[in-house]
């Protein structure tokens, strides 16, 4: 802890934060602990799978799959940010946190959620345009765009949370220093602080409703013309092929608002810290955890080229 001066009044303003992590008795920590790592190695195993097999097979090497990349990329680190810390904390090795790895961290794990919402918009972007403008498509859709749609993506999600981390760094902490989350997150750290805390609340509400609202707008709007156009098809075979093309991205997408709307706009009865803590595990473990399994299962052009790289010589 650092004193400081202000006036005539002395302030002891903390440097280190201790995460709660996840109460209980042993039996119940170990338990949390295996389940959080296997999850952590099957997340980090079945990315690291999808960017192989897009890189190594040719046929693959187009939009879609490209955004895959890019998405099997970042839940890798997604998780990376918040596992591994939680998985110390569990163990109780090392339950203190520095007040700037705090930040790094809370920086590290919003930027990427943020741009999670953004690459997901820019995918289901992707889909209009082959199942609506099939003729098209690739003219439309060349490396310029899409790789212009995936680098927005990622400094967008950057650049937006920088604001409230600036506004964080700002804070004055006095004490208490135990974070009540298996994380850095913004609800349960900015409680803790001496100093209003206006300013962050604000910045992070008009954030998290440009962020939510306007990828799922742009993502609603995909797949209202996208049906559209697949219903229009006389063929019923055509229309499940037209629909497995984007069944993969639509489950994906299911799943993170689905997530992201039990986090944010949850029951009054559900506002419990530990009700905010699992849902928060449903965000950070598992959906990263699903998302290759997802691709992969649903996908038939990812399993041949599964097939194709496993029996390769």
């Amino acid at each position: 802890m650092e004193k400081t001066n202000e006036g005539a009044e002395n302030q002891t303003k903390v440097m280190e934060f201790i995460l709660l992590g996840f109460p209980g008795s042993h039996y119940i920590q170990m338990f949390v602990f295996i389940i959080f790592l296997i999850m952590y190695i099957l997340t980090v195993l079945g990315n690291v799978v999808i960017i192989i097999l897009i890189i190594s097979n040719q046929h693959l090497h187009t939009p879609m799959y490209f955004f895959l990349c890019n998405l099997s990329f970042l839940e890798m680190w997604y998780t990376t940010a918040s596992v591994p810390k939680a998985l110390a904390t569990i163990l109780g090795w090392n339950k203190a946190i520095s007040s700037i790895g705090c930040i790094m961290q809370m920086y590290f794990v919003f930027s990427l959620g943020c741009t999670e919402y953004f690459l997901l918009s820019a995918m289901a972007y992707d889909r209009y345009l082959a199942i609506c403008y099939p003729l098209h498509y690739t003219i439309i859709m060349r490396f310029h765009l899409f790789s212009m749609l995936a680098a927005s993506s990622w400094l967008c999600g950057f650049i937006i949370i920088s604001v409230p981390t600036f506004l964080i760094s700002r804070l004055t902490f006095c004490g208490p220093n135990v974070i009540n989350h298996f994380y850095c997150n913004i609800d349960s750290w900015i409680v803790l602080a001496c100093s209003s805390t206006y300013d962050v609340e604000m910045a992070a509400f008009i954030i998290s409703i440009f962020v939510i609202l306007g990828p799922c707008a742009v993502t609603l709007l995909s797949y209202i013309y996208i049906i559209s156009t697949i219903l229009r098809i006389p063929s019923v075979k055509a229309q499940q092929k037209a629909f497995s093309t984007c069944s993969s991205h639509l489950a994906v997408v299911i799943i993170w608002y689905g997530s992201t709307i039990f986090l944010y706009v949850k029951p009054s009865k559900w506002t419990s810290l530990e009700m905010t803590k699992l849902v928060n595990i449903l965000n950070t473990a598992v959906t990263p955890l699903l998302n290759p399994f997802i691709y992969t299962l649903r996908n038939k052009e990812v399993k041949e080229a599964f097939k194709h790289t496993l029996y390769w010589h």
